[in-house]
């Protein structure tokens, strides 16, 4: 990682630190040129949401006015959780550079029950709605 983007993040970490966030920071690079940086405000802000990478995806997002990072690199202190971890897959950053693993103390809640429902007819129902969806979007392309 290069010196000026480890000192952007840390400078970034150091300011959740004193607002008594989770000190984690990220920020987007596209073409050797910061675009984007952000730092946890999940405590503060009482958002879920509010991880540093998150952040950072919904700031460079706006700013090149594109879901799509797909020629990015985010660079972040810790190792994304599965949640932003999913945030940067779907947004197709190209690469990730994280400073730190996990602390082995330091596990993600995994006591949620997820479940699909057992009511046949609302997953049909709903199938062929999704599906009409993306058909209509394939014959728009044609």
């Amino acid at each position: 990682m290069p010196n000026e983007y480890y000192n952007e993040l840390m400078k970034l970490a150091k300011k959740a630190f004193k607002k008594d966030e989770v000190p984690v920071s990220a920020m987007i690079v596209k073409d050797g040129k910061i675009i984007a940086k952000a730092y946890n405000t999940r405590k503060n802000k009482n958002n879920v949401f509010n991880h540093a990478e998150m952040l950072v995806i919904k700031k460079a997002s706006g700013k090149l006015k594109d879901w799509r990072l797909e020629n990015c690199e985010l660079y972040v202190t810790l190792k994304p959780c599965s949640m932003c971890e999913a945030a940067i897959k779907q947004a197709r950053i190209k690469t990730v550079c994280y400073l730190v693993d996990k602390l082995d103390y330091k596990k993600e809640y995994n006591k949620t029950k997820i479940e699909q429902t057992n009511i046949r007819t609302q997953s049909e129902e709903y199938l062929q709605y999704l599906q009409a969806f993306f058909q209509k979007k394939r014959d728009k392309t044609k």
